[in-house]
């Protein structure tokens, strides 16, 4: 379903030439599974999320999204999936039903089916409260409702939440992960990206841990705690994230002290 394959990001940087935000990942990601892109802020997960909705175009490497080449069919690629962030606009002018029909039109949906498929998603998502509300008015949990509702308007095999839970309070969020929960039992493909482990040991099916734009280890939750030797994900993760910024240091200071015109130690 999503197949990403070497997939790497370069940006320009005025003191080392250039800027790795992804080097060279891969993964897979298939329907009625929940896969994690675990790792702290500036790993590279928005940046991988962002190639995948063709937000954002690879240096290089191959993405496919239910068959779909992210770089050369971008438009069937959007028909693919929903995506979901904390940092998703919402318009203030138009109320809750008006933008998830709006998405639903851009969408190329009739409106016949559009308006049922919206009745259903209110109610599935309790929003029926909300329906004539305006944007400026929505409180937090509200605004991510209608995110959702919209990035699901035409019910796409594969559903992108990109540290969707971020700044929600705690019922907010809660309610959020059931969606996500229940999306998987439906069939959905997910991927999710989240910096906060009880997420991932709560949500995922498999998982990858990142830093720095490199994925140190990847797979079930099982298989990742027997590889290293350590149950609790936390520390598994402090553990990885450490000695992977020990190898880095490591690896610049044997850089500097051999680069020509200084003295090797």
């Amino acid at each position: 379903m999503v197949h990403v394959r070497q997939l790497t990001k370069l940006y320009p940087d005025w003191e080392h030439g250039q800027y790795a935000a992804l080097s060279g990942i891969s993964f897979d990601s298939y329907p009625g599974q929940i896969f994690a892109l675990l790792g702290p802020n500036g790993a590279g997960k928005t940046s991988a999320l962002r190639i995948l909705s063709t937000v954002l175009s690879p240096s290089s490497g191959e993405v496919t999204i239910n068959g779909y080449d992210v770089c050369e069919e971008p438009t069937e690629v959007r028909r693919q999936i929903g995506f979901v962030s904390t940092n998703t606009a919402i318009y203030d002018r138009m109320t809750a039903w008006e933008m998830v029909e709006y998405f639903g039109r851009l969408h190329g949906m009739e409106q016949d089916f559009l308006v049922d498929r919206m009745e259903s998603l209110f109610h599935r998502l309790q929003m029926q409260e909300i329906r004539d509300i305006l944007g400026a008015k929505m409180s937090t949990g509200m605004r991510q409702k209608v995110s959702i509702a919209r990035a699901l308007i035409h019910d796409p095999p594969v559903v992108i939440f990109d540290e969707a839970t971020s700044g929600l309070d705690v019922l907010v969020g809660r309610a959020l992960l059931e969606i996500v929960s229940q999306l998987r039992d439906q069939g959905k493909c997910i991927i999710f990206s989240t910096h906060i482990m009880r997420e991932a040991e709560r949500l995922c099916d498999h998982l990858a841990i990142m830093h720095r734009g490199s994925i140190l280890a990847q797979g079930t939750l099982q298989e990742i705690r027997q590889q290293h030797g350590e149950q609790d994900l936390e520390e598994l993760f402090y553990q990885l994230i450490v000695h992977r910024e020990n190898q880095l240091t490591t690896e610049q200071l044997s850089t500097t002290t051999t680069s020509p015109g200084r003295t090797e130690i």
